[in-house]
């Protein structure tokens, strides 16, 4: 699966261990690299190893040690979608980090 960024900030901390290791500490930086790491090993979305998410009708919150959470949502130019317009997760081969924050 192919992976794009919402920001270069993130594309920083999603393709450099040190800097997030720096943003995030050890543990967190840990788990998001074996998460973008089980992204890039499926062609679909639904091949992926599912652990604690929460899928909305446009997004994907994946559970991160200590409180934290990576969003993703569809990264094609126009998402494939379901006939209520909901994206069609079956069918998506791109992703699109939108967040890794602390849940509040």
């Amino acid at each position: 699966m192919e992976l794009a960024f919402e920001t270069k900030a993130l594309r920083d901390i999603c393709e450099s261990e040190a800097i997030a290791k720096s943003e995030l500490g050890t543990k967190v930086a840990d788990a998001l690299k074996r998460r973008l790491s089980d992204f890039r090993s499926v062609d679909t979305f639904d091949e992926l190893p599912f652990a604690k998410i929460k899928k909305r009708s446009n997004s994907v919150t994946f559970e991160l040690p200590d409180d934290w959470q990576l969003v993703v949502t569809g990264g094609h130019g126009d998402n494939p979608k379901l006939p209520s317009g909901k994206i069609d997760w079956a069918k998506v081969t791109r992703l699109k980090i939108t967040r890794i924050e602390k849940c509040k």
